[in-house]
């Protein structure tokens, strides 16, 4: 077996064990975890495909959304962030875990390609070729209605999230300009006579 089919499988099969336990993992905070070692694990996977730009976009932009995604586990679970912070601790080793396994899978990757471990399959470009372009020409010429779809499931999921974390509706004061234009100053206030009065 070559090594570059040893690490795919390596990175493979942590992968679909950290899909696993996303959605089976009842700690949402267990489950953010393992979403963030999935999102690594699925960049490793795109740089033995040498699509370091694809790499790079997934950490970057998922695993940052994943804080997004935890607040608003947070927000629509009602969790209580005291007793989070209390058992901070218990969740050490799991975290030390995934740490070593990113790191063990970025040095698979890494120091295989720097040490000449993997057979090159992939056919080579030229210097002057950019995957960033070739990327955003396929996106938006032979991709653009999935690209589209994709953004409007983003929108409806924004709005899904703000409906479902706003449980209470706020009594906010509005103001309607059509009966502002209609008002009076006598409506408003009165000018009252008031006798003088002198102290003795």
């Amino acid at each position: 077996m070559e090594f570059r089919t040893f690490v795919f499988y390596f990175l493979a099969a942590i992968l679909v064990v950290a899909g696993l336990r996303v959605i089976t993992s009842r700690n949402p905070v267990h489950a953010a975890l393992y979403l963030v070692l999935a999102f690594f694990t699925a960049s490793g996977i795109w740089m033995l495909l040498q699509a370091e730009f694809l790499a790079i976009a997934l950490v970057l932009i998922y695993v940052g959304a994943v804080m997004v995604l935890f607040l608003f586990v947070v927000m629509m679970l009602d969790i209580n962030l005291d007793r989070l912070r209390e058992g901070f601790w218990s969740y050490l080793p799991l975290g030390s875990i995934i740490a070593l396994l990113m790191v063990a899978e970025m040095g698979l990757v890494l120091g295989g390609n720097y040490l000449g471990l993997f057979e090159v399959e992939v056919p080579q470009t030229s210097a002057d070729h950019s995957n960033v372009q070739a990327v955003g020409r396929l996106l938006f010429t032979d991709y653009v209605y999935p690209f589209e779809l994709a953004s409007v499931i983003l929108l409806v999921g924004i709005v899904a999230a703000v409906a479902l974390t706003q449980r209470e509706r706020r009594q906010s004061k509005a103001v309607s300009p059509s009966q502002q234009v209609f008002v009076k100053a006598r409506d408003r206030y009165r000018v009252l006579q008031m006798p003088a009065e002198k102290k003795d």
